[in-house]
């Protein structure tokens, strides 16, 4: 008998008798932007697909108009026929699986009838529109039928992005006298009254108002959630929106893409977003691209993690794996299908050796929502910029010292298990290196306090006993150690460029650069692709989900010194 394969495709036809098949899950979420263009590179399509790819997506996008623009203005304007933008639409929809679809500069009327009748078939699970309506300089960019079909447009999509110029024409029933909101109260109150109107979700920007504090919210007809944060003093805001509405757009379908039954968090989204569109506008400026209002840094991140890794060649650590450790996920180009929930049938079926090959950055690109939710902790946040309250941190290092404590121990128990002689040396150094840390920095900050000496919280009893149950199973044991050397370097890269003469916490983030720990870091990554390829699908899987455990506890660990939820 012949063995023959026609196509991936026609391999994994279903049987006749099958009731159903198991699609693949996919290893970012596809994102569309359907926009304007800016070929300086900070706004419109170009800002969202840097955007997408900063946060993990995969992007795609769709011209509606081209624009001869800077960053100082815009020059003119060309509008393809609405014919070939209906081609493009179906170019995409028509060969690729949509998660979620941004969208921006519609222009005019027949554009915004034509995406909203594409629409209506492909039932995209996430649209968020950005509606472009008003120029920086207050002048009004759609006629008064193309602003009643973006209200229209409102109730077909899933979040709505204005800024307040935006909002208030949104909201406005008399095109001749449009009221601005001045006060966030004010601003609270269009909010709700365009999502309850409409039937949407509002995503309310609070940049524009006075003042140091720079809140968001997220508006529906029945609830605000705000969202604090701080303005940044930058000039470098060209393409804010767009960054906005496209991570938003992103971080919902990742959301989707993990748990597909659950309904988005967009609160969450928003802190992610947040977090991440800080570092953009802190690092902007320094991009130096034209004379006006600059763009944003969409990839401050990556290129921080490429530095780190380069600083640190002489040790090895390229070869070792840390190049993949810090990267964005979409820059890193991971294998696999996803976060583990695929078929192993399948996976095997289309490669047999795909699950063994850069199995730990696979794992690290399935936490791409979680992580953003580590960096936009108030804990986090609180430390990097030094606001945070000294009674918070002294209890997050009494409850890290304990933590060190245990974790030194399981540390020993995988150097007993660990299959050759130079990992066995490995985790007893990493051992004793996390004696060492608790003995020294944590006790230089607690000193003798009684109340710097507590029981462990039930946050930290569950990390522990999570590491201590993993205990049987070198490839399991050592998934589930991973993410405290990872995460903890990874976030140390942001906290570390936080640094500065006079920082409260200076100490603290000083230690988070230690070039020693990202050595140690990229030889545990190293150290667990190996026991993942040594080993069977099953295995695999448990280290699978010791690792995305370890990582959920790693996150509950830094959130509960300011939010206090575990700490009993």
């Amino acid at each position: 008998m012949t063995d023959t394969v026609t196509s991936p495709a026609a391999a994994l036809a279903p049987h006749p008798a099958a009731s159903f098949v198991v699609a693949p899950t996919p290893s970012a979420p596809r994102v569309l932007s359907i926009a304007g263009t800016d070929p300086t590179g900070g706004a419109g399509i170009q800002a969202d697909l840097k955007t997408i790819g900063a946060l993990g997506g995969y992007g795609m996008a769709v011209v509606t108009a081209l624009v001869a623009q800077n960053t100082r203005g815009v020059h003119s304007v060309h509008v393809p026929d609405v014919g070939f933008l209906v081609e493009q639409l179906d170019a995409v929809s028509d060969d690729v699986a949509i998660d979620a679809v941004k969208l921006g500069m519609l222009h005019s009327t027949p554009l915004i009838d034509a995406v909203s009748d594409w629409l209506e078939p492909v039932r995209p699970a996430i649209v968020v529109l950005d509606p472009v309506m008003v120029a920086t300089s207050g002048d009004r960019l759609l006629d008064a039928a193309a602003e009643q079909a973006v209200r229209e447009l409102c109730r077909r999509v899933d979040l709505v992005t204005p800024n307040l110029a935006e909002l208030a024409v949104l909201v406005s029933t008399d095109r001749a006298h449009v009221a601005r909101p001045r006060t966030w109260s004010d601003a609270i109150a269009q909010a709700r009254h365009l999502a309850t109107t409409t039937g949407t979700t509002v995503l309310l920007k609070g940049g524009h108002l006075d003042g140091v504090d720079c809140p968001d919210a997220i508006v529906t007809a029945s609830a605000v959630d705000e969202v604090p944060g701080r303005r940044i003093a930058t000039t470098n805001t060209h393409g804010t929106g767009c960054s906005l509405s496209s991570a938003m757009a992103t971080l919902a379908a990742e959301q989707l893409r993990q748990a597909p039954d659950e309904e988005v968090d967009w609160v969450a989204a928003l802190r992610a977003a947040k977090a991440w569109l800080t570092g953009a506008l802190e690092h902007g400026a320094a991009l130096l691209v034209g004379e006006g209002n600059g763009p944003l840094d969409h990839f401050h991140a990556t290129r921080a993690a490429l530095r780190a890794v380069t600083a640190h060649e002489d040790a090895g650590l390229a070869d070792a794996g840390l190049a993949d450790a810090g990267l964005a996920d979409a820059e890193r180009g991971a294998a696999g299908l996803g976060d583990g929930s695929d078929s192993p049938a399948l996976a095997a079926a289309l490669d047999p050796d795909a699950d063994r090959r850069d199995w730990a950055a696979r794992q690290w690109t399935a936490t791409t929502a979680l992580r953003a939710e580590v960096d936009a902790l108030d804990f986090l946040v609180g430390l990097r910029d030094g606001t945070l309250d000294e009674s918070a941190f002294r209890w997050y290092l009494a409850q890290d010292a304990l933590y060190l404590g245990q974790y030194a121990r399981v540390l020993a128990r995988a150097s007993a298990l660990a299959p050759t002689a130079d990992e066995q040396e490995f985790w007893a150094r990493s051992a004793a290196s996390a004696l060492e840390e608790e003995a020294s920095l944590h006790r230089a900050r607690l000193g003798d306090d009684p109340d710097a000496h507590p029981e462990p919280s039930a946050t930290t009893l569950a990390y522990v006993n999570h590491l201590a149950a993993a205990a049987d199973s070198y490839g399991e044991l050592v998934a589930a150690l991973l993410p405290c050397f990872w995460l903890y370097s990874d976030v140390g890269i942001r906290l570390a460029a936080a640094n500065r003469e006079g920082h409260p916490f200076g100490d603290w983030l000083g230690a988070y650069g230690d070039p020693a720990f990202a050595a140690a870091t990229a030889e545990a990554i190293a150290i667990v692709d190996r026991a993942a390829a040594a080993t069977g699908a099953a295995e695999r899987g448990r280290m699978r989900r010791a690792f995305a455990r370890s990582m959920q506890h790693e996150r509950d660990f830094f959130a509960v010194p300011t939010t206090g939820i575990g700490a009993a």
